[in-house]
C-alpha cells in the first residue's frame, strides 16, 4: 500500500490545476514519477484472441481510469477525479504533443555523467539554431527540462539519447514531470527567471533533428496494394487524441513507399471517418509530404 502524504498530494493537485488553466493536460504521478493510477487491464486476458493474437490496447475507451497519459485532461473536475482516485499522488505529469501547446520536452540529464548542456550548445552551433527563452524546470538530480512548442501538424516522437548522449526528448505519447511535484528523489521546480514565461516555439532546425530520419525509398509499386489498405485501416482505428498522429504516421509511410499521391484521397476519407475535418486531414497529409521531401 502506497504511503499517503496528504500535504504533498494537495500541493500537487493545486499545481496541476494551475497548469491546466494554462492549457496543459495533466495526470497524477506517484513518487516514482510513474502514473499514479494502475491500468485497469493489467490482469485482463480479454484482449487476447483464440489464436493467441493480442488486440489493440485500450487508451481509455472503456471509460475507466488508469490509462496513463491518455487520462490527461485540462478539465478541473476530471483532474480532481483523477487525484481523488490516487490519494498517494505527490506529483503530476504534463502530457506532451497535445493542443493547444503541442509541448515538446528537452530533458538535459546529468545522471549519465555526460555534459548534456554542452552537447545541446554544440548542436545549436552546428545546426545554426538558438534555444529561445522558455520555461525551464529544474530536476532533483541537477538536470533541466526545457519546454518548447511544436507545430500542430507535426508529430515529435519520444527518444532517449538519439539527439546526443544525455538528451532525452518527450513528445507525443510522453509526459514531463510538472513543477511543484515531489518524487522519491526530491522536488521539481521552475527556474525562477522562467516561471512567468510561456513555452517558446521550437527552432525549425532543432525540430528537424527531433523527427525520425526518412526511411530508404522502395521501388514504386504498381498500385497501393495491401500496404496501402493497411495504412488506411491504421487511420480508421484511431480514436480521439491520436487521430492526427496516426494520419501523419500513415501518410509518411505512404510517401516513403511512393504510394503517397495514390493514397491521399483514401487517407482523407479515413480521417473524415474518425472525426477530423477535411481541412485538418489535408493539412496533416501535406505536412507528411513536406517532411519526407515529397511533392503533392
Amino acid at each position: 500500500m502506497a504511503t499517503i502524504d496528504r500535504q504533498a498530494t494537495t500541493l500537487a493537485l493545486a499545481h496541476a490545476l494551475s497548469a491546466a488553466e494554462r492549457g496543459l493536460a495533466v495526470i497524477p504521478l506517484s513518487r516514482t514519477k510513474l502514473p499514479a493510477l494502475r491500468s485497469p487491464h493489467r490482469d485482463d486476458t480479454d484482449l487476447v484472441g483464440a489464436a493467441g493474437t493480442v488486440g489493440p490496447p485500450c487508451h481509455g475507451e472503456c471509460g475507466l481510469l488508469g490509462h496513463g497519459v491518455y487520462d490527461a485532461s485540462t478539465d478541473p473536475t476530471r483532474i480532481r477525479e483523477l487525484f481523488a482516485a490516487a490519494p498517494w499522488a505527490t506529483g503530476y505529469g504534463i502530457a506532451c504533443g497535445l493542443p493547444p501547446h503541442h509541448l515538446i520536452g528537452v530533458d538535459l540529464d546529468t545522471k549519465s555523467g555526460t555534459d548534456s548542456s554542452s552537447a545541446l550548445r554544440e548542436l545549436a552551433l552546428r545546426h545554426l539554431f538558438t534555444i529561445p527563452e522558455t520555461v525551464v524546470v529544474l530536476t532533483p538530480s541537477g538536470g533541466r527540462h526545457l519546454w518548447l512548442t511544436g507545430p500542430p501538424d507535426v508529430v515529435v516522437p519520444n527518444s532517449a539519447g538519439r539527439l546526443a548522449p544525455g538528451i532525452d526528448i518527450r513528445g507525443a505519447g510522453g509526459y514531463l514531470v510538472g513543477p511543484g511535484s515531489r518524487t522519491e528523489h526530491g522536488f521539481y521546480g521552475a527556474a525562477p527567471a522562467t516561471a512567468h514565461l510561456a513555452p517558446a516555439p521550437c527552432p525549425p532546425s532543432l525540430l528537424r533533428l527531433l523527427l525520425p530520419p526518412p526511411r530508404t525509398n522502395h521501388p514504386t509499386p504498381t498500385s497501393t496494394g495491401q500496404h496501402g489498405q493497411g495504412l488506411v485501416q491504421f487511420v480508421l482505428a484511431a480514436h480521439e487524441g491520436q487521430r492526427n498522429t496516426r494520419l501523419f504516421w500513415a501518410a509518411c509511410r505512404a510517401y516513403e513507399n511512393d504510394i503517397g499521391p495514390a493514397l491521399v484521397e483514401p487517407l482523407v476519407e479515413a480521417a473524415l471517418g474518425t472525426g477530423l475535418s477535411e481541412r485538418e486531414a489535408r493539412a496533416t497529409i501535406a505536412s507528411a509530404a513536406r517532411m519526407t521531401g515529397r511533392r503533392l
